[in-house]
């Protein structure tokens, strides 16, 4: 099962591990050394402490390991915008969507946002089926990166 929670300072060497090797390919950026980690944890966690918070970074626990990492920055008029990262020795077994899905629930509940916003690398088509199956919609390709909308259903 997949809960989001906050970081801890002991979650460092999982942060290591989750953003190195392939994981890396197509966040722009290479891999986080050790100690890129544990000021990585550091930062998250003083920017989870702000008031108000203007970007949640949530660890994606599967039965007490750290996967991955969840990402939801605020920008104006109520919108946010989504990212992810897991720890590739575990993709392909619908971690990331369930980890995204419950960031949109707490996206349009906890935080109050009612549309987000979401890109990946054209080259990273699988990250595109988590985003539709997350409800987002394709918008296509700007800057260089495949665009993705979600709105907040009214009831």
């Amino acid at each position: 099962m997949i809960a989001l929670r906050a970081l801890t300072a002991d979650d460092a060497p999982a942060i290591h591990r989750i953003y190195s090797g392939a994981a890396v390919n197509f966040l722009g950026r290479s891999e986080m050394t050790a100690g890129e980690a544990v000021e990585y944890v550091a930062r998250v966690r003083e920017w989870a402490a702000a008031d108000p918070v203007v970007q949640y970074i949530l660890g994606v626990d599967h039965g007490g390991d750290l996967i991955g990492v969840v990402k939801l920055g605020r920008r104006p008029n109520a919108h946010g915008r989504v990212s992810y990262v897991l720890r590739e020795d575990t993709w392909r077994r619908g971690h990331a969507t369930a980890a995204v899905r419950q960031l949109v629930a707490f996206a349009f509940t906890t935080a109050g946002l009612t549309s987000l916003g979401a890109k990946h690398h054209p080259d990273n088509p699988v990250s595109g089926r988590v985003l539709t199956k997350s409800g987002f919609a394709r918008l296509g390709l700007r800057d260089g990166m495949v665009e993705y909308r979600r709105v907040r259903r009214c009831r």
